[in-house]
């Protein structure tokens, strides 16, 4: 408990930002002696209704005895908070310390009445449930366990945000005032309806960047080749259902379209709403371009600036204040330094990237960090893929940049309850918060199978994230137990994706390992031993097995109960007998075909036609497998892997420059 010397000290550890119901964000912050007027202007914009709730009475206006009670506390036992967006109040909270007669009291009393006053054009937007979660969470910090509250009954949607907090709750009836008290004591349904709520709004906020209805680019210049030019092009390229703005303050005043979308110097020119601006100025204007977006009511941005916290001590504070501004006008950020987002559902169309080429639509979720894994990601999944649209395209793909707001976990968020993604893969060059992510994981990976390649642990430079104490190996245990299916690679990562979006998922741990090399069975076999599967013993068809004799094999293993999956193993064959990759793939996919409910996964070396040939039917049928695989080479991808994104950004550092 703090002393009587410092109980009027600002806790500035109170403030947070929150996302709200419909994705959009707020700011929780102490109210303070300086907020006279934004109270005033608070209250005349709320209706006569929502302030007879608040008061009891008609209550047209504050007085300048209420106005002081309500912005001066002493932070301990009487606290308000206010949820503001643009600077401006959207909602109150308060609460003052009482004694069992139900008067003003001091600690260590411990309970306190509490009451709210929301906008009523912010009403349903569940502010009063976040201000409840964080006004709870300061009473607990000041020795305070519970919260009584006087209702009218008239007032439901008030009651609604008690009863539903899932706290412990006693509720009365007198003198026409309903009476609730509640502990506040975090209870298992109070943290899951609280996590429900985070879900939620983490989600809607990521929808709203990934399904926008109209898109504006900031800083298109006139010459094709420039970002913000490319950008514009590739959302025309993909088909984008909805309407496009170029937007650019050095366009003459006599220019009205470029490349056929109409053209404005400013997002304020804009008549109709925009919801996602990608923004692609240097970083000097984009405060410029922040501003302006924010007073048009842009629901999200993208930003591809560079010059950020990858370049410094100054960069980090133009980083910080970029998302301060941002979320003082309740947008939210994917970036700076980023890559872009990609949604390929035919309702949107989405390609809102420095990715030339939309994707092939699909069931596979992509997030990546960095924009040169992104182009490797989308890359390899597009040639390992096969030619044809089906499961093994992209649903959504999300480069988050230097990650300064939207992150790994708001992505999770958005995919555990997507309907257009059945597998979600991410490549993490670091954990902020292993705690969050992991319990986040569980739960996704519970629903649809998640694919991860971890990172040594270090966040990248210009990466906003708070370095994780947790040993390397901790958190990769934590990952394991938490169902993520972890991987070294960017082509493992590909290849699991494709296995998991193609194949049905075994019943059991029993494989089935047949082959034209024993060697190679043998590497498959300790490999099933380490990942905890039980192995049959390898099935060696020499290297001199034809067509018929893989074809033969693999149904018999499949019609095996002792068997859950089957994983073949091909080698380039030698002598008269031996098959073409054509011959083989179809060998093997009629042998599949009888056995829909049994994945198959087949692992060659120096087979690419088998790869090729695989892949092209699994497009139109989803069975055999192909995996390009041989442990050694681990390294060489990898050594390429950091060549490609050491090139990429070199490229991505000097990429801004539409004037």
């Amino acid at each position: 408990m703090q002393s009587a010397s410092d109980r009027h000290e600002y806790p500035a550890h109170w403030e947070a930002d929150v996302v709200l119901r419909d994705g959009g964000t707020a700011r929780i912050r102490p109210i303070t002696v300086d907020d006279a007027e934004r109270l005033v202007s608070f209250y005349e914009q709320v209706s006569d209704e929502s302030k007879y709730y608040r008061f009891f009475a008609p209550y047209p206006r504050l007085s300048a005895k209420d106005v002081h009670r309500f912005t001066h506390h002493d932070f301990v036992d009487r606290v308000g908070l206010a949820a503001t967006v643009g600077g401006e109040f959207i909602a109150t909270v308060r609460y003052d310390r009482i004694g069992a007669d139900g008067m003003a009291a001091s600690a260590p009393a411990d309970e306190a009445e509490v009451a709210f006053l929301v906008q009523d054009a912010h009403q349903g937007r569940g502010v009063a449930s976040a201000l409840l979660e964080h006004i709870a969470a300061v009473a607990r910090e000041r020795g305070i366990r519970r919260f009584a509250a006087e209702v009218l009954p008239a007032n439901t949607k008030m009651i609604k945000v008690f009863t539903d907090a899932g706290y412990t709750q006693k509720r009365s009836f007198e003198d026409g005032v309903v009476h609730l008290e509640f502990g506040l004591e975090p209870t298992e349904r109070s943290l899951a309806v609280q996590r429900a709520r985070e879900q939620r709004a983490e989600a809607h906020s990521v929808r709203r960047l990934l399904a926008p209805g109209s898109v504006a680019v900031v800083g298109t210049g006139r010459t094709p080749g420039g970002v913000g030019r490319s950008v514009l092009g590739n959302l025309r390229e993909a088909g984008f259902t909805g309407p496009l703005y170029a937007v650019n303050k050095a366009f003459p005043e006599d220019l009205k379209e470029l490349d056929g979308v109409p053209a404005h110097r400013s997002v304020r020119d804009i008549a109709a709403p925009v919801d996602l601006a990608v923004v692609a100025v240097p970083a000097e204007q984009v405060p410029e371009a922040v501003a302006e977006c924010g007073e048009h009511g842009v629901q999200g941005l993208v930003v591809l600036s560079a010059g950020y916290a990858e370049s410094g001590p100054d960069g980090r504070e133009r980083q910080r204040e970029l998302v301060r501004q941002a979320r003082a006008y309740g947008m939210r950020i994917i970036g700076p330094n980023a890559f872009g987002v990609i949604n390929t559902s035919p309702e949107v169309r989405l390609n809102a990237s420095l990715a030339p080429e939309m994707p092939r639509p699909g069931r596979i979720g992509l997030f990546a960090q960095s924009g040169a894994i992104g182009i490797a990601l989308l890359s390899r999944l597009h040639r390992r893929g096969g030619g044809v649209t089906g499961v093994t395209g992209v649903s959504t793909f999300v480069s988050s940049g230097n990650r300064a707001d939207v992150s790994g976990n708001d992505v999770l968020q958005y995919w555990y309850d997507d309907p257009d993604t059945d597998v979600a893969l991410m490549y993490l060059e670091s954990i902020g918060n292993p705690r969050k992510f992991t319990r986040l994981a569980r739960r996704t990976a519970a629903a649809k199978p998640l694919v991860v390649v971890q990172g040594a642990g270090s966040a990248p430079q210009g990466h906003a994230v708070r370095a994780t104490r947790l040993p390397h190996a901790t958190v990769s245990a934590l990952l394991r137990q938490a169902g993520v299916i972890r991987v070294d690679t960017i082509t493992e990562l590909v290849d699991a994706g494709l296995l998991l979006a193609r194949q049905p998922l075994p019943t059991g741990p029993r494989v089935a390992i047949l082959g034209n090399s024993e060697s190679l069975g043998l590497l498959t076999y300790d490999a099933c031993l380490s990942e905890g599967l039980r192995p049959l013993p390898p099935l060696d068809l020499t290297t001199e097995a034809s067509a018929q004799d893989f074809h033969a094999a693999l149904a018999r293993a499949l019609a095996d109960q002792t068997c859950d999956a089957v994983v073949v193993t091909a080698i380039p064959a030698i002598g008269e007998r031996s098959p073409g990759d054509a011959e083989l793939a179809d060998a093997l996919r009629s042998a599949a075909a009888a056995a829909p409910a049994k994945p198959v996964l087949v692992v060659h070396v120096e087979l690419g036609g088998l790869a090729t040939a695989l892949s092209a039917a699994a497009s139109t049928a989803p069975r055999a497998e192909a995996a390009p695989r041989a442990r050694t080479d681990d390294q060489d991808r990898a050594r390429t892997d950091d060549q490609d994104r050491a090139r990429t950004d070199d490229q991505d550092r000097a990429r801004t420059d539409d004037q």
